[in-house]
């Protein structure tokens, strides 16, 4: 006997067995038993929400030997049919390969003709936003005036794609992704049903990586019993190379010591376990997020997690300020993992950026920093780190005097900015401003909107005092937000830097005559990924 993937032996085969998509089931449901059926359907939403299956059971609806209904008997001969795919008045086309104008005048020229067997002719179009311009043309006129025994249904994953020609003649209805809750109870449904033994932290782990999708949950949990007849936390931990709680957890808590060994240990034991250091971030920056909303919104309760208790407890200990910064820093790092020497080091460079913010106390710079700190207290921290900044002011001084022309204009803040008394992690977030305004003693900078979270109180004391230093007098510094996400600042130029250079030794592997010759004789490809530039560096 064929075995059958649980995605489709459980495919909903009527409007009451469909999770999450009550807001669409209402109104199809009214009109169906209103006997207000519209001529023309989209559907849109991200893959495995439901978009196909609804369709099918509209067509259900339609064609129910018992009449039109929001309630199909699924036993008569047209809803058997249906549902085993075999019903010939519900033609269903995959526009992906069928987007020639040719195949859709051949479908179109059969519209006229009476159904064969049901009640109504219903036309299932999947990915409808890959069929052409002159598809599109073609399609038009036979959905603004369809033959009364036909119906459209029309589904796309994306309906920006789709002409205003055809979406004005549809009645739209987009379908919202899952909730980890529902997906997770779908499959608690469908184990409990088919006699599985399961651990319901497993089954959260399953849901939580469907990421929206219930088919994806279904074919995960296919994947996670083929080779074992329960449902076990480490077996699916394994399987979808997640990591684990316990690690998030400790690299939390060292951050919350100041404990950068502690941190990169953690690091060190998911990279043994052959884990993915992109994983690893990933949870980490989610757990930031969770951490976040148990501080900003009292009610804010999550029981699905299972390390709920450790979030609120690290909620009661961290910084809010620090946590929108780990949280910007472990996106970003995880953006850039490609561009690091090995996953590894990349990972550790982002875990000992989170350390570096910390302007009152002893930067990170070496493994043993952490626990000097700790011993000596923030006292003796913030001393020392006032002492540096001293010093170092001292010797600018000494080698440059105050300008009675001081020039801060746009073009000179990235020449300026190497030159100013910062931290490391203080100097990127700097390099996230452009100068706006300069009138004595008003220093106004510029910062993209999305980028504010970064500008704390901290760094606006340590920049302003960075800069008064520099300019050998006293100025008063402020950042206003912009709506401009495109600003022309250090860090943008630099990207734009390290572009066009990549892009140069792309050229230059393209163009290079062995090259040629590998991919001509051995058809050969280039892996483009691992082409760097000759003056790369980590950072």
């Amino acid at each position: 006997m064929s075995y059958q993937v649980l995605a489709r032996k459980w495919r909903p085969r009527n409007f009451s067995e469909l999770v999450g998509q009550s807001h669409v089931v209402k109104v199809l449901g009214n009109g169906l038993a209103e006997g207000r059926v519209h001529h023309a359907f989209l559907f849109t939403g991200t893959r495995g929400v439901g978009k196909t299956t609804i369709a099918r059971i509209l067509a259900k609806s339609l064609n129910c030997e018992q009449g039109v209904t929001s309630t199909p008997c699924g036993e008569c001969e047209n809803c058997v049919a249906i549902d085993e795919g075999r019903f010939v008045d519900l033609l269903e086309i995959d526009a992906a390969s069928r987007t020639k104008v040719d195949d859709t005048r051949e479908i179109l020229d059969n519209v006229q003709y009476a159904p064969t067997r049901g009640r109504y002719k219903v036309y299932l179009i999947d990915e409808v936003h890959m069929l052409s311009r002159h598809s599109f043309n073609a399609l038009l006129k036979t959905l603004e005036e369809p033959p009364d025994h036909v119906k459209f249904v029309l589904a796309t994953t994306d309906p920006q794609q789709i002409p205003v020609t055809i979406l004005s003649r549809c009645l739209q209805f987009n379908l919202r992704r899952l909730t980890t809750d529902e997906i997770a109870g779908q499959i608690g449904s469908i184990i409990e049903a088919e006699g599985i033994e399961a651990e319901q932290a497993a089954v959260e782990l399953l849901a939580r990586a469907a990421d929206g999708s219930m088919r994806d949950g279904l074919s995960l949990l296919d994947q996670a019993l083929a080779g074992s007849s329960s449902l076990v936390e480490s077996d699916v931990r394994d399987m979808l190379g997640s990591v684990e709680q316990r690690h998030v957890h400790g690299i939390l808590e060292a951050l919350a010591d100041n404990a950068p060994a502690e941190a990169l240990a953690a690091v060190g034991e998911v990279f043994a376990q052959a884990r993915g250091m992109g994983q690893l971030l990933a949870d980490l920056a989610e757990a930031l997020h969770r951490i976040a909303l148990v501080q900003q919104l009292p009610d804010y309760r999550d029981d699905s997690r299972a390390d709920w208790d450790e979030l609120v407890a690290l909620a009661g200990r961290l910084d809010p300020e620090d946590i929108q910064l780990w949280y910007q820093i472990a996106i970003t790092g995880r953006r850039d993992l490609s561009l690091a020497p090995t996953e590894r080091s990349g990972c550790e460079m982002t875990v000992l950026r989170m350390f570096a913010f910390r302007p009152d106390e002893e930067p990170a710079g070496s493994l043993d920093s952490g626990a000097e700190s700790r011993s000596q207290g923030p006292a003796a921290s913030q001393s020392r780190t006032h002492g540096r900044a001293t010093q170092a002011g001292a010797e600018r001084e000494a080698v440059r005097e105050p300008e009675a022309d001081l020039r801060l204009a746009p073009a000179d803040w990235p020449r300026i900015l190497e030159e100013l008394p910062l931290s490391d992690s203080f100097r990127t977030v700097a390099a996230l401003l452009v100068v706006g305004r300069f009138e004595r003693p008003n220093l106004l900078f510029t910062a993209a909107r999305d980028d504010m979270v970064l500008i704390s109180n901290r760094f606006r004391e340590a920049l302003e005092e960075a800069v008064c230093e520099w300019a050998g007098e006293r100025l008063k510094v402020t950042v206003q937000p912009v709506d401009d996400s495109e600003l022309a600042t250090p860090a943008a130029l630099q990207e734009q830097q390290i572009a066009r250079s990549q892009a140069d030794a792309e050229a230059s592997i393209d163009e290079d005559p062995m090259v040629r010759r590998l991919i001509g004789r051995f058809d050969a490809e280039v892996v483009r990924e691992s082409i760097r530039p000759l003056n790369t560096r980590s950072h």
